[in-house]
């Protein structure tokens, strides 16, 4: 038995908002809207395959959250791209404003954050090929490319 991530919840401020934003992101699927609690969950890589539940709470009780989608390498270059094309800005890990992916060495992945509405920090990540290099830390792609 492999165990594995099913789903995850964040609370958001406007339900509407947050699913006209998770409905525009590649490879989310509305799986059901209940409009009696003011929560919709998205599927996540295909039905069934993982969920994302949205509550909608009253502002001031919403905690921005973090969490990240895998992606392969092609992959987070399209979801790059795609989230350009839709007005959303991303950003390497110091928070830095980039179109380019980010390299944690230790496990090898490249990543991209960008936020919803709510402040949430949602990262695709993409794992890479080839051993840890925990001593390279955190660098930019290009930076990573030329170590290999």
């Amino acid at each position: 038995m492999t165990p594995r991530l099913f789903e995850a919840h964040i609370d958001v401020s406007n339900l509407e908002e947050s699913m006209h934003f998770y409905g525009q992101l590649p490879g989310l699927e509305l799986g059901m809207k209940e409009e009696g609690r003011r929560i919709a969950f998205y599927f996540i890589g295909g039905w069934n395959a993982s969920m994302l539940g949205l509550w909608e709470k009253p502002a001031d009780q919403v905690r921005p959250q973090h969490f990240a989608i895998e992606l392969d390498r092609p992959g987070l270059d399209a979801a790059i791209a795609d989230l350009h094309t839709k007005g959303i800005p991303t950003k390497n890990f110091a928070g830095e404003e980039t179109g380019a992916p980010f390299v944690f060495g230790w496990m090898p992945a490249a990543a991209i954050y960008f936020a919803d509405p709510d402040g949430h920090l949602l990262e695709y990540i993409a794992p890479l090929p080839g051993p840890p290099r925990p001593e390279a830390g955190i660098l930019s792609w290009p930076e990573w490319q030329a170590l290999s």
